[in-house]
């Protein structure tokens, strides 16, 4: 889950960027001892040009005097359409300074749109470009961003920009992976065998440095080969400390039994598929998890000669292990406890949750430039949990809620979908809903005369299977959901996904519900086979079945979903340039 504070890896290249390219002073030079405050002032009694450019004098004289955040402040209020030439480019520049110092990516990417715009000197371009590369990646637009940092190191040869080359390149799918391809840019396409390499090695540290011997041989001046990127030369260390034994703990009876056992097929035929694709699958040993005597089973767990465990997946025992300091064996919990957050030591919680996808929501609204959501949510506990984690994240990242609507589910669409549209309309609906109340709701609102208002929905709403006779009331509807619901939206085609030859024997015997739990299964016995990676490289991610999985400090393992858009009743790509819109 990306944050909108700029990461270890972005601070060190900034810096290093900065103290080689510092800011040219403004083109109207003043005394120092000019006041900022009153030229704020004189402004505000000016118009157009002459307002702009007495807004750009007080901003550098504030910046230039440690006053940044207000500098930043008044540059943003300018309207830079007022501005031309020399002073457009100071503009530019100062802006996208301030931005990235003050933590505002947006200004950034403002800032930037002037390389579409104006003929900049060289090594401007590059510092702008390079700036708006980092930003976009805050943004959680990673496919923007390694394109702009590649560009900028095809230009200019750096090899400090490996690290955010990398950080953004970890975060992409094979069908974003493809959309980069130059194939007469040798720095892209290294760049490119080099991600699908470590993408494709699993969790076997002897088998990825083997293969990346050979692609320093193929690729001997090669940026990422003068300097490799820390991520990658950190994983020496793991050498000889592949995870050989798993225990895994599941209940064999009780109200979740049906999803343990779901969960269960999925570890084993994964587990399966590796050994005999030729990787080095680990042993499994399960235990029966029904009677939650945690102390008891991790004895079993560690008489077995378990180096992981997996599970439990009971939501109280979660919460039970999250008010322990420490674990016996390192630990992939198969949900989320209902502590504010995990601090035991060896613990870490992964699962399915409404509540990441209605966070996620949220920042795809925001990224496509909405800033009032209106909510449609059941009026139950499900309904509270995801309502609340799209609330927070919306005002967190600066929105306002127009209507929180809490909706009957056994009742008619029409009346909650007319309420959460109306005084004031907003400039988005947020909606988490089961797929029958999910497709009355775009119905009503063209019979509102809203039919224009996009939807941001949950996985939910699409059962897993493409319907295009009922799903086409859902049309122009967006929605995350796993890469192996939505291949083609995500990777574009079922070739193209992560473990394919699990995919293919679990897909055609399952029902959809069932379907998801089983990948889940699958990317649990991979995160476990990867547990000294997430424990030594906290941020480190992992192309999996049910999304693309990082485990952050705070010991819980985040999802970011590929997006779909419902057309012609069937989930199709949907794709943000990150300034603002999203294009089907």
């Amino acid at each position: 889950m990306r944050t909108l504070t700029r990461g270890p890896v972005a601070a060190a290249v900034l810096a290093i960027t900065l103290a080689g390219c510092s800011f040219t002073p403004s083109i109207v030079q003043r005394a120092m001892d000019d006041d900022p405050d009153q030229l704020l002032a004189q402004a505000a009694q000016q118009q157009g040009t002459e307002a702009a450019q007495t807004r750009l004098r007080a901003a550098d004289i504030l910046a230039r005097s440690g006053r940044r955040p207000q500098a930043l402040e008044a540059l943003n209020s300018l309207d830079d359409s007022q501005l031309s030439g020399d002073s457009r480019r100071q503009w530019a520049l100062l802006l996208s300074e301030l931005g990235d110092s003050e933590g505002d990516p947006q200004a950034v990417v403002r800032a930037a749109s002037v390389l579409d715009e104006m003929q900049l000197p060289n090594d401007e371009a590059n510092l702008l470009r390079l700036r708006q590369g980092l930003a976009l990646g805050q943004l959680g637009e990673p496919l923007e961003s390694a394109r702009l940092l590649m560009q900028v190191q095809s230009a200019t040869g750096r090899e400090d920009i490996n690290d955010a080359i990398w950080d953004q390149l970890s975060a992409l799918n094979g069908r974003q992976l493809e959309a980069l391809e130059e194939p007469d840019n040798a720095i892209v396409t290294g760049w490119l065998e080099l991600t699908r390499l470590v993408n494709q090695s699993g969790g076997d540290i002897q088998r990825l440095f083997a293969r990346l011997d050979d692609w320093r041989v193929a690729n001997p001046d090669h940026p990422a080969n003068r300097r490799l990127p820390t991520q990658i030369t950190q994983l020496r260390e793991l050498r000889g400390k592949s995870v050989q034994s798993i225990a895994v703990l599941l209940p064999e009876s009780g109200p979740l039994s049906g999803v343990a056992d779901a969960i269960e097929k999925g570890i084993r035929s994964h587990q399966a598929n590796v050994v005999n694709g030729g990787g080095n699958g680990a042993q499994l040993s399960f235990f029966d998890a029904s009677n939650g005597n945690l102390d008891e089973l991790y004895q079993q767990a560690q008489s077995s000669g378990a180096q992981v465990v997996i599970g439990p997946l009971d939501k109280s025992d979660v919460t039970r292990l999250e008010s322990r300091a420490e674990v016996p064996l390192p630990t992939l919990a198969l949900n989320y406890g209902q502590s504010a957050s995990n601090q035991t030591k060896n613990l870490y919680e992964y699962g399915l949750s409404a509540e990441d996808e209605a966070r996620q929501a949220a920042r795809r609204g925001w990224q496509d430039g909405h800033r009032s959501a209106s909510m449609l949510v059941p009026d139950n506990d499900w309904g509270q949990r995801a309502g609340e984690a799209f609330w927070n994240t919306w005002s967190e990242l600066g929105g306002d809620i127009a209507t929180a609507v809490r909706y009957n589910p056994g009742a008619s669409a029409t009346d909650s979908t007319r309420r959460a549209i109306s005084n004031p309309r907003p400039d988005m609906l947020f909606l988490l809903a089961l797929p029958d109340f999910a497709r009355q709701v775009p119905p009503t609102l063209e019979y509102y005369s809203a039919s224009d208002l996009p939807v941001y929905a949950t996985s939910h709403l699409y059962e897993g299977t493409p319907q295009s006779r009922l799903d086409r009331d859902l049309d122009g509807v967006q929605f995350p959901d796993i890469p192996w619901n939505i291949p083609d939206a995500a990777v574009g085609g079922a070739e193209a996904l992560p473990f394919y030859d699990t995919y293919q024997e679990l897909k055609a015997e399952n029902k959809p519900a069932i379907f998801r739990l089983m990948a889940m299964g699958v990317d649990a016995y991979e995160l476990a086979r990867r547990m000294p990676q997430i424990q030594a490289l906290p941020g480190s991610r992992m192309q999996g079945a049910t999304g693309t999985l990082s485990a952050a400090g705070d010991g819980r393992i985040y999802r970011e979903l590929p997006w779909a858009q419902f057309s012609s009743g069937v989930p199709a790509p949907v794709f943000s340039d990150g300034l603002g819109d999203a294009a089907p």
